[in-house]
């Protein structure tokens, strides 16, 4: 019943972004391990759509935030007003207080406003005048941000980044995926009618599963070797222990998608970059793709 659930979700999201199957399968591994998701990407790429296409299929309340450069912390988590008539102070929750949140370019706000969702991202709660506010179960947040070197944007510090389990690049399409856009009668207005193919309590559900994914210590050793070949390379700053436990949880969302309730060298592989790249820091030209790819590279598995 499961995993027929989960094809007929992936089988609706590759109709939502035509042509990146390997892109969805990381976006929903990345929702199945409890992560938050980071897309970076050139605009007009399908980032909102595939955010709303996965809060619509699994019943999630959502909200698109828009970030810009004049917005404030209360403008995302909520303020508290007095009402004269009560004669207290009543708090009026945020757009933050739904289960899925698209964080729209996130990186054209100032770091006091990216700010406001660390507490989020880690408790999932916020603290406003001193009073703590418990969000919603489950609760995602998908953030999108243009490339760096465009006008108008503010790096996402490292703290940021770090709560963030995985970034990915969704990139152009192929020929015949762009071709078949074109010949579509849909549009993104349809994505609000898209069938709802599991609730929110069968994907927490689906959560403890891949949580009982088994993985032997020469998994585990593995990928200790992985994070321990980060933090010796002398050019940059290595994987945190957040890297480490949010790599063996998209591993095992990994190995869950594909139907197994084990691990194996090859989901840790698949996953390794879109956790790693956006944590690793060089002083040299090396990106953090090309360092996450060299890291790989150099660890073989010993099962």
């Amino acid at each position: 019943m499961a995993q027929s659930g989960i094809s007929e979700l992936l089988q609706q999201l590759e109709q939502v972004l035509l042509g990146k199957p390997r892109q969805i399968r990381l976006a929903l591994a990345c929702i199945l391990a409890r992560g938050h998701l980071l897309i970076e990407d050139l605009p007009g790429m399908g980032k909102t759509s595939i955010s709303h296409g996965i809060a619509q299929s699994l019943g999630l309340s959502y909200q698109r935030i828009q970030f810009t450069s004049d917005m404030l912390p209360a403008d995302i988590l909520g303020v508290s007003i007095f009402d004269k008539h009560q004669a207290q102070f009543i708090f009026h929750p945020g757009p933050i207080f739904k289960q899925m949140i698209l964080a729209d370019e996130i990186n054209r706000a100032s770091p006091k406003t990216q700010s406001a969702l660390l507490e989020a991202m880690a408790e999932q709660q916020i603290s406003v005048d001193g009073i703590t506010h418990r969000l919603p179960n489950p609760f995602f947040v998908i953030a999108t941000q243009n490339p760096t070197d465009q006008s108008g944007t503010f790096p996402l510090p490292e703290s940021q980044l770090d709560r963030f389990m995985m970034r990915l690049s969704i990139g152009y399409p192929s020929h015949d995926a762009e071709l078949a856009m074109l010949k579509s009668n849909h549009n993104h207005l349809t994505l609000d009618q898209l069938p709802q193919c599991l609730t929110p309590l069968a994907l927490m559900q689906l959560q403890e599963q891949c949580d009982k994914v088994s993985a032997s210590d020469a998994l585990l050793n593995y990928i200790l070797a992985l994070v321990s070949f980060s933090r010796s390379q002398s050019d940059s700053v290595g994987l945190s222990p957040r890297a480490t436990k949010a790599l063996l949880q998209a591993a095992k969302a990994w190995a869950f998608l594909a139907g197994r309730h084990y691990l194996v060298p090859e989901d840790v592989q698949a996953v390794f970059c879109c956790v790693a790249e956006h944590r690793l820091r060089t002083s040299s030209q090396l990106q953090g793709e090309a360092l996450s790819e060299r890291i790989l590279a150099s660890v073989n598995p010993i099962m």
